[in-house]
């Protein structure tokens, strides 16, 4: 005898549930209390009320909470959720055949048409009697009418309250279900954060910084508006192949190197630099961060020196040549011949991945929770997803972002994998049509609901050749861009704020780049860089529509060298307009947009964030003009 399905008699069909990131092979993404619209499509033969419900819970745990779909169109329902608790979740779709609704629809067919419903209305006693197990008179008192008045009857089920009941309180018959789904909630950090980036040796005034001196530029990064702070590496520095300055091959004497050699006679991964202080100086920055409402980023860059302990303790974990050496990093026509990758098809794999493992628990438990990871699309995909997770059971609030400028494939992968944030495109994209492609991707793409952008203008690695003009203007542009497009930015400082620009010959690096070298920067020099800083912060954390990013919204204006966006969070709305012509003034009339903007008698008050002005716009086109001295508005809007 052929095998019957399990759910046979079960007559509702569930399909395209949306969101779902791979056919739910990986989770969706969510902030606590952040909007989760899930939508599917529910079918049953015949013409039978179908109803169903969004079911989730904590993975493995807990009792499930439901909320009822509603119907939308053409079968299509949708329920909007939310998490209130950080953590691994899973969900899933529950639909049935509401044969209490179909009853009283029929009812109300046949009582309408003037027909006896007195069989009718017998035939729904025990859609009733369950209602009067949930205690509800209502039921028991129509229950006695029904055998009383079979028209008084019919009028008293067709009053609204018995539909409203029938709704709260569904019988759930012959259910369907679709496999479970998972979802991960995050703290509101991995959905909201300004980051700000600088290299601890050069935290002094002359020598070499320590980690008492970043302490001491904590109260500046906390008054520029920023909430994380994330260092190079912090580890000792390998001696063997050290760079000189601007990357040479050859260190001379007193050299630094790179913070990326990681490992050397002094430690490896666990190890702090002797030059920057101590583990307890470290944990001390860690606290006095907190303490200003500042997060410390460490940054987890699995790779070694080659005088790295491991190198020696673990040879296994390295691909050696057939010279008996080890070939070190590569990325043509860039050479690294201070760091050696890590080997992840080694046959000692599992071991190499619990060491590595127990790298990322170290440092959670001196107080870190978010790790900037370098370079992860060079390492083991299937390791992240394993690491990841291993971290999250044991401490969900741990975020992780990964630097990955690389194919857009492989930047998914990794967020499918669990990265919490991940760096974009953002860096090369310049022009209009540029930047509203690239957002209309981010917010309304298949990613949008597992990959969170965070918008860098510039990196250690990256002096993108528009910076390289020097423009002030323009590092202001792109500064504002990144920072109201993307709801997570970041900016490698103080050589933003001074406009340092001086490049390696045709190539988007720094020059005498701080990677190779100990600089000394004037911290308490103020300008307009400096002043965006404060005031683009402060924006970001009064307007709800900024602290996130996937309700970006293009608005047409007559000018090519002008970009103009709305955001929106729920009825609060910021309209922002930008000049991306850092030479010349420019003009131009902006469309409101109608479904989010409809036109009243009154208009709309516009107060400019930057400039505190006020305009009142109670027209479909409304003027705009942008100097390159202040080349845009961060408008909110006032109904």
């Amino acid at each position: 005898m052929s095998t019957k399905p399990k759910q046979g008699r079960s007559r509702v069909l569930i399909s395209d549930i949306k969101p779902l990131v791979d056919c739910g092979r990986y989770p969706i993404k969510r902030v606590v209390d952040e909007n989760l619209k899930v939508q599917a499509t529910l079918v049953a033969d015949g013409h039978d009320v179908v109803a169903g419900a969004v079911a989730w819970r904590k993975k493995n745990a807990g009792k499930w909470q439901r909320i009822a779909l509603k119907p939308i169109d053409n079968d299509q329902y949708c329920a909007e959720l939310s998490f209130s608790e950080i953590g691994a979740y899973e969900y899933k779709i529950e639909a049935w055949i509401d044969y209490a609704l179909t009853w009283l629809h029929g009812l109300e067919k046949k009582f309408k048409d003037g027909q006896d419903v007195s069989v009718h209305l017998a035939d729904g006693i025990p859609h009733l009697e369950f209602l009067k197990s949930k205690k509800l008179k209502e039921a028991a008192n129509l229950i006695e009418l029904i055998s009383e008045d079979s028209n008084a009857a019919a009028e008293k089920a067709l009053e609204p309250w018995l539909e409203e009941v029938f709704h709260k309180h569904p019988e759930k018959q012959l259910l369907s279900e679709s496999d479970l789904l998972p979802a991960y909630c995050d703290r509101k950090k991995a959905n909201f954060s300004a980051w700000y980036e600088f290299f601890p040796r050069s935290a002094a005034a002359k020598g070499h910084g320590t980690l008492q001196d970043v302490i001491k530029q904590l109260p500046r990064v906390a008054d520029l508006g920023f909430d994380v702070l994330y260092l190079p590496p912090i580890h000792p520095i390998g001696e063997v192949n050290r760079k000189g300055k601007n990357n040479s091959t050859t260190a001379e004497e007193g050299d630094v190197g790179s913070p990326w050699g990681i490992g050397s006679k002094e430690g490896g991964h666990i190890s702090i630099h002797p030059e920057l202080g101590t583990l307890d100086d470290y944990k001390e920055l860690i606290q006095k961060a907190a303490a200003l409402d500042i997060e410390i980023a460490f940054d987890l860059a699995y790779q070694a020196a080659p005088d790295h302990p491991w190198v020696k303790e673990h040879p296994e974990w390295f691909k050696w040549r057939s010279d008996g050496t080890v070939q070190y990093a590569e990325n043509p026509p860039k050479k690294y011949q201070d760091i050696l990758p890590i080997y992840f098809e080694s046959e000692d794999w599992e071991n190499l991945w619990d060491e590595l493992l127990s790298v990322i628990l170290f440092w959670v438990d001196c107080g870190i929770k978010i790790f900037r990871v370098d370079n992860p699309h060079t390492k083991s995909i299937r390791f992240w997803e394993w690491a990841i997770t291993e971290t999250q059971k044991l401490h969900p609030e741990v975020i992780f972002l990964a630097e990955a400028f690389t194919k857009p494939a492989l930047m998914h992968a990794l967020a499918k994998a669990g990265f919490s944030q991940s760096y974009s495109y953002f860096t090369w994209r310049n022009f209009r049509h540029e930047l509203m492609d690239y957002m209309e991707e981010l917010s309304q793409g298949p990613g949008a609901d597992y990959f969170r952008p965070n918008f860098w203008p510039n990196t250690p690695d990256i002096l993108p050749y528009g910076l390289q003009s020097g423009n002030e203007s323009l590092f202001m542009t792109r500064l504002f861009l990144a920072g109201t497009l993307s709801s997570n930015y970041g900016v490698y400082g103080p050589v933003y704020e001074h406009l340092v620009h001086e490049s390696v010959p045709g190539k988007e690096e720094y020059f005498n780049s701080e990677k190779y070298e100990v600089q000394h920067h004037d911290w308490e020099a103020e300008n307009k860089i400096t002043w965006l800083m404060r005031i683009l912060n402060k924006a970001r954390k009064e307007q709800k529509a900024l602290q996130q990013s996937r309700n970006f919204h293009s608005l047409e204006i007559e000018n090519q060298s002008l970009f103009a966006y709305l955001k929106w969070e729920g009825e609060e709305k910021t309209v922002c307009v930008v000049n991306l012509d850092p030479y010349n003034m420019q003009e131009g009339w902006l469309k409101l947009p109608h479904d989010f903007m409809p036109l009243t008698e009154g208009g709309y008050r516009m107060q400019d964030f930057i400039s505190g002005a006020e305009y009142r716009w109670r027209e479909e086109w409304n003027y705009v003009r942008l100097d390159p001295a202040r080349p845009f508005h961060l408008f909110k809007v006032v109904d």
